[in-house]
């Protein structure tokens, strides 16, 4: 039985979002809602609703047993980029890239 949460356009960094997703990939639910817990980055805290989310949607399954799931797989891809413009000295301007992600957590009954 597998059960996933999507969060889209999330506006968090692609790259910084995947160093935290790859701590938490094999382990039981228990044990990565605990070490997202206690992550101080803006990544941890996204992938947390996403995870709790991929709980909730498991628990609508008859027959499954939450207390058994183990992350099966996080995946965060490259959103659409938000283009803008700095003001810099001598009238120059500088292009500001603001990052957006999609994150999907797959969880599986062990």
């Amino acid at each position: 039985m597998q059960a996933q949460a999507t969060a889209k356009f999330v506006r968090v960094s692609t790259r910084k979002t995947r160093l935290v997703a790859k701590n938490i990939v094999g382990l039981p639910v228990e044990d990565a809602v605990n070490i997202l817990k206690f992550t101080p980055n803006k990544g941890a805290a996204v992938i947390f609703k996403v995870l709790h989310s991929a709980i909730a949607n498991a628990e609508q399954v008859p027959g499954s047993d939450v207390d058994a799931l183990v992350v099966k797989q996080v995946i965060v891809n490259e959103g659409p980029t938000w283009k803008r413009f700095m003001p810099r000295a001598q009238g120059r301007a500088t292009r500001i890239l603001k990052r957006t992600s999609h994150i999907t957590v797959i969880l599986e009954e062990s």
